[in-house]
């Protein structure tokens, strides 16, 4: 990613992030991608605390991944996700794009966050 494309990405996040905010009954679910991993996160931002988080990174996804196109693995890291949040009691967040456009991994971990049975 050239720096300009950063610099946009980053911007339009700001602007995405002025609008949204998570709190305690309504989280935030932000997505963050790199070149090779997806890390995924509930966060309550009155607290500053993040709530659950999954990644491509874990250890106990990496048999699971193995093999994988990186929009299959972003959709497995968001149906786990979904479970952890459903299993802390969390069901309604906000969705969070990171300034990235709705499509490829980021649409794949949402659609598989919601098939898990979060509601945004």
């Amino acid at each position: 990613m050239s720096a300009k494309s950063r610099e946009a990405r980053q911007r339009r996040h700001r602007r995405i992030r002025a609008k949204i905010s998570g709190t305690a009954e309504r989280p935030r679910l932000n997505v963050f991608r790199s070149l090779n991993h997806v890390y995924v996160q509930v966060i309550d931002d009155v607290a500053g605390h993040t709530l659950v988080s999954a990644s491509t990174m874990e250890a106990g996804l990496q048999s699971e991944l193995e093999g994988k196109k990186k929009s299959e693995q972003a959709a497995i890291v968001g149906r786990v996700l979904g479970e952890r949040a459903l299993n802390a009691g969390i069901r309604q967040v906000v969705f969070d794009r990171g300034g990235y456009p709705y499509h490829g991994r980021i649409k794949a971990v949402a659609e598989a966050a919601r098939e898990a049975g979060l509601e945004f």
